[in-house]
């Protein structure tokens, strides 16, 4: 079965026109959506922490109801259910960055909360006595540090959603994957079409996470 392969079919005129507008999509989509997820995930990682019940518990259900459902019900949930809703349609791409920005902060919650409560408290404290206010602390001292320790975790999750953001394929959303399965069936080449997929996720993703292991190894060394 693998004579049967064109490998041909792999060339820069296919990339060029079927494929690299599908990847920058998937780029800028994971850019967005690490950023927003961070954003927001801080936000509920800072509400979880403040001990108080009235945003501790909103907090709390929001991030453990997105951490409990698949990515790709989220996405399909939100592109065929808010058009009913508010009574235009949603387009693809718009639902995909949407999505993916409010399921990513549930991940990036967590990993923030586990960076904020790694800070020792005596620095917490000495802010304090210095006469910082809550929102002093924790932007001067406490977010720098839990940024910097979860700087690996927070780089690995980004891979993780890069990977994700092949399901975006699911609404017809014009990504890296849409555009060589659009290549391959044009073309007539479907298996070629996944393999060249498969080959493109797995030397991105490889190598960044090679990337993010020296990394790793460099702040542990610096500790």
């Amino acid at each position: 079965m693998l004579g049967n392969l064109d490998l041909s079919f792999v060339s820069w005129d296919i990339l060029s026109k079927f494929v690299l507008s599908g990847f920058i999509f998937s780029i800028q989509l994971t850019i967005v959506a690490t950023l927003g997820g961070i954003f927001f995930g801080t936000l509920l990682a800072l509400l979880r922490l403040s001990g108080r019940p009235w945003l501790v518990i909103p907090a709390t259900f929001y991030v453990n109801g997105m951490r409990s459902i698949p990515l790709v019900m989220v996405i399909l949930w939100f592109f065929l259910m808010v058009p009913l809703i508010i009574g235009r349609p949603v387009g693809a791409e718009a639902s995909a960055v949407i999505t993916f920005i409010a399921f990513e902060a549930a991940y990036f919650s967590e990993i923030m909360r586990a960076g904020i409560q790694s800070i020792p408290r005596g620095q917490v404290y000495a802010g304090q006595a210095l006469g910082m206010t809550y929102g002093q602390n924790m932007r001067l001292v406490v977010l720098p540090q839990a940024f910097r320790n979860m700087l690996p975790v927070l780089l690995t999750q980004t891979i993780i959603l890069f990977q994700d953001t092949s399901l975006v394929y699911a609404i017809g959303a014009y990504d890296l994957l849409k555009g060589l399965v659009t290549a391959g069936k044009i073309y007539g080449r479907p298996e070629e079409a996944y393999l060249l997929a498969a080959i493109i996720y797995f030397t991105l993703c490889f190598g960044l996470s090679w990337l993010v292991r020296r990394l790793q190894a460099r702040i542990a060394i610096i500790r």
